[in-house]
């Protein structure tokens, strides 16, 4: 293996001759060989979008030549082509801050410029690492910064689309089985009729008012600590820096990121992302609900309530032959139990920060990221394996209705509500049918309740 020298701070050390990181990277390598969580690819690229964008608005400024500005929007578009990817290695347990990623960054950014114009990786010439790339920037604003702009394109590009296919499906659903009429249940206990497209409305409903949340939560995700450099107040950077590069950044995303109000805030905590990472845990709850009405209502096939058909997609068991199990379900109920256990950890990390900076960053970030990409996946896989298979067992669902004993509800305002339970009650003890009490115990005739107990006219349906 060849290597080469690169230098920091602290002197000299070897660097493998292939890779363009330079020192600080090798030496958080050499440090933190913490676990196997590394960030993710979304994060690398949205980072190097910073880095674009700053060299843009520099050169912009006259504080950077315009021919170190193409080398770094080069180098940095490469990265955001995902062809530089094996040159981001290091561990998400590091320097809180997210200093040794952002030097990651710098340094391959430099060392890959220095490389097309022509010199050797680790000279430092013409593009410097600090003094160039990392320009008007410190790693307070600049992680944050990148910290927000990945969560908006997680998002926008993944969780939204994730969410409105399975609300797609919930809606399409819920028309075609609205006048089938089931028993409902509360308390895992029988209750008045329900139509089955009115029970699967309320998942639906349940995702669009998650998706709305999300999207207020975000709100607050669009401004950007950049230009606030160490501690906020701006120090090394132009005076119009910061609103510069959020013009820019919108500009070249079509979104509306803005310059933080209070880049003090925005570099000490992240309380924005405390919100987004909120509404994500509750999208988890939502899911977790719905996931497992889905397995009550499958269960089965004999010793379940087996209501609704979904899809067969392997082989449930390595010893009961025939045994199918509801897969997608149980997939989706463990990542919306993953999603609230990130939430918790990002509500630890944003309480930890001290006086001007939160020092959790890498942990906030991947915990947020993670649970949107998990989400986005997840649901995306429930909805193309199990959702759309959706299909009422009518005959299980007919029978269950017929010999519900909520179906006296509807003789209360008639007979009373103590008849109506003493009615329920014999049914119940006897095994007769409602109807059979009703007429033994001489509340009404055989005919009324005919015309009454109609199950149809209880769900609101015409």
């Amino acid at each position: 293996m060849k290597f080469r020298i690169e230098n920091d701070a602290l002197g000299d050390i070897k660097v493998n001759d292939s890779v363009y990181w330079g020192a600080q990277t090798e030496r958080s390598k050499n440090n933190f060989n913490i676990g196997d969580e590394k960030f993710s690819i979304l994060f690398i690229k949205s980072y190097a979008l910073v880095k674009q964008i700053s060299a843009e608005v520099n050169a912009e400024l006259g504080l950077l030549d315009i021919k170190i500005e193409q080398l770094i929007k080069r180098v940095t578009q490469e990265i955001i082509d995902e062809k530089l990817n094996i040159h981001f290695p290091l561990s998400i347990w590091q320097t809180g801050s997210g200093t040794q990623t952002n030097m990651n960054l710098n340094e391959v950014i430099a060392n890959r410029a220095n490389e097309i114009y022509g010199s050797k990786k680790g000279c430092k010439y013409p593009v410097h690492p600090n003094d160039h790339v990392n320009k008007s920037q410190s790693t307070n604003d600049s992680f944050s910064t990148a910290m927000n702009v990945s969560v908006v394109f997680a998002i926008y590009n993944q969780l939204i689309n994730s969410i409105d296919e399975l609300i797609k499906t919930f809606d399409e659903k819920s028309d075609k089985f609205m006048h089938i009429i089931k028993m409902g249940r509360t308390h895992l206990q029988d209750a008045v009729p329900i139509s089955l497209g009115q029970e699967i409305s309320a998942w639906s409903f349940q995702l669009k008012e998650a998706k709305n949340n999300i999207r207020d939560a975000l709100k607050g995700v669009f401004y950007l600590a950049q230009g606030g450099t160490a501690v906020g107040t701006g120090l090394n950077a132009h005076s119009q820096y910061a609103n510069k590069f959020a013009e820019k950044i919108s500009y070249h995303t079509n979104l509306s990121f803005l310059s933080s109000k209070n880049k003090f805030a925005s570099i000490s905590s992240h309380d924005d992302l405390v919100f987004l990472s909120g509404s994500l845990s509750a999208l988890a709850t939502s899911l977790l609900k719905i996931v497992n009405d889905i397995r009550w209502l499958s269960s089965g096939p004999r010793g379940g309530l087996c209501e609704i058909f979904i899809s067969a997609n392997e082989p449930g068991s390595s010893i009961m032959p025939g045994k199918v199990n509801p897969t997608q379900a149980e997939a989706m109920s463990m990542i919306c139990c993953q999603v609230i256990g990130n939430n918790m950890t990002v509500n630890m990390a944003n309480s930890q920060g001290n006086f001007q900076l939160n020092v959790f960053k890498p942990v906030i970030i991947f915990n947020i990221l993670q649970a949107i990409l998990l989400l986005s996946d997840g649901m995306h896989s429930f909805n193309e394996k199990c959702a759309k298979s959706i299909k009422p067992n009518v005959k299980q669902l007919n029978l269950i209705k017929d010999r519900s004993l909520m179906l006296v509800t509807v003789l209360t305002p008639i007979i009373g509500y103590d008849n109506a339970a003493q009615a329920a009650k014999k049914a119940h003890a006897d095994g007769s049918t409602l109807k059979e009490a009703v007429v033994s115990l001489k509340l009404m005739s055989d005919k009324k309740f005919d015309s009454l107990v109609k199950p149809e006219l209880m769900v609101n349906l015409f």
